[in-house]
């Protein structure tokens, strides 16, 4: 099981380096949405079965697989667009930065105090590489739609150190969790409107021309 979530794992960073690296908004969807499938089934390959944990796996991969990501691509038609064209920060540097933090969040886990049934997973890299990605696609684009789905892959690095805590974490801090992440998500949905409304456009560098009467 730990050689099956390891492999999952690096997937995981795989994604990580597509989300970087492309322009097309409707793949990046895809690309996270994968991503947040994977993350529902690593549960089931670290912890004994338990109808608990199945209800958990369910939730995750609809909400975090299907329902967001449905949600982005329906913003995505209804804004018609396809591609961040002008990032903040060129593909190349982001990915150049991307490869840096992931081997920094190797290096970094190797330093942590863990119990000793944690040390051979690569669930403490994994999610401190997640959120470094995340954080770059958040401040390195452009578009909404784009920081959205950086606010999303951020989130699945927390997830991912959380799941070493799944047995400790009662229902109602998961479920917090992904309440955390849908309200998230609609909040964005509505600044993406609103945005999309008032300049024609989803680039968030606009909001800098508006002021106060």
């Amino acid at each position: 099981m730990i050689t099956q979530a390891d492999q999952l794992l690096v997937l995981v960073l795989l994604i990580n380096f597509i989300l970087l690296g492309t322009s097309r908004l409707i793949f990046s969807i895809r690309s996270v949405a994968t991503q947040g499938v994977i993350l529902g089934i690593l549960p089931g390959l670290i912890h004994p079965f338990s109808w608990h944990l199945v209800g958990i796996t369910i939730v995750i991969i609809a909400v975090k697989g299907i329902v967001i990501p449905q949600l982005l691509g329906r913003a995505v038609r209804s804004a018609e667009i396809k591609r961040e064209v002008e990032p903040f920060l060129g593909y190349v540097p982001t990915l150049l930065l991307g490869a840096v933090f992931t081997a920094l969040s190797f290096g970094f886990a190797g330093k942590l105090p863990m119990l000793p049934e944690h040390q051979n997973y690569m669930f403490v890299p994994a999610s401190v590489a997640t959120l470094m990605a995340g954080f770059l696609i958040l401040t390195t684009r452009r578009k909404a739609i784009s920081q959205v789905i950086g606010y999303l892959v951020l989130d699945n690095g927390i997830f991912i150190f959380g799941l070493l805590l799944t047995e400790a974490m009662p229902v109602m801090v998961e479920a917090g969790a992904l309440l955390d992440l849908l309200v998230g998500t609609f909040v964005m949905g509505i600044v993406i409107n609103h945005i999309s409304r008032e300049f024609s456009s989803l680039d968030t560098s606009l909001l800098t021309s508006l002021k106060e009467e």
